[in-house]
């Protein structure tokens, strides 16, 4: 058996997939952004650069608005979450339940960089606006990403092992 076809080849294909679909995911996201700021007017947030930054041991101030740090955060943080939803394709995790959980794992991804390094406040501080935009968003990266994992990864890691009782 080749390298690439061992289970763990499989994995590591599969998730450079889902890699690619979350950058398609990240475009779709940031389409969204675009056209809702659009009607709303809200502006472009810079905590994705920001948390990057500080990350990297560099404190950026609430005025910074560095647009290619922003970038850098955005797509890269999509392409590795991007990365976990091909696995989970891989393994069987697909459909309307699987793009929910990626959903909640995009959301909580964010806000664990963002207030762990206190660049961000909890969501429940935000304005309803902005915690309904933020979750609209999270949700097209996720039903995009999924959608497209799906169809780039076949179920093929499936197992049945468990389904009686664990």
């Amino acid at each position: 058996m080749s390298t690439m076809n061992s289970r763990p080849g499989l994995l590591l294909l599969a998730a450079a997939a889902g890699a690619a679909a979350g950058l398609i995911g990240v475009a779709a996201m940031t389409a969204s952004e675009k056209i809702e700021q659009l009607f709303t007017r809200r502006p472009s947030s810079y905590v994705p650069a920001r948390v990057l930054l500080t990350l990297l041991g560099r404190q950026a101030g609430d005025r910074e608005r560095p647009f290619l740090w922003n970038h850098a955060m955005h797509w890269g943080t999509g392409a590795v979450l991007g990365a976990l939803r091909g696995v989970w394709a891989a393994v069987g995790l697909r459909g309307p339940r699987a793009h929910l959980a990626h959903t909640v794992v995009r959301l909580a991804a964010d806000q664990t960089v963002e207030n762990a390094t206190g660049v961000g406040a909890p969501p429940q501080t935000w304005p309803v606006r902005e915690q309904i935009a933020d979750l609209l968003h999270k949700t097209i990266y996720s039903i995009v990403t999924g959608v497209v994992a799906e169809r780039l990864v076949a179920p093929r890691l499936e197992s049945r092992r468990g389904t009686a009782s664990h």
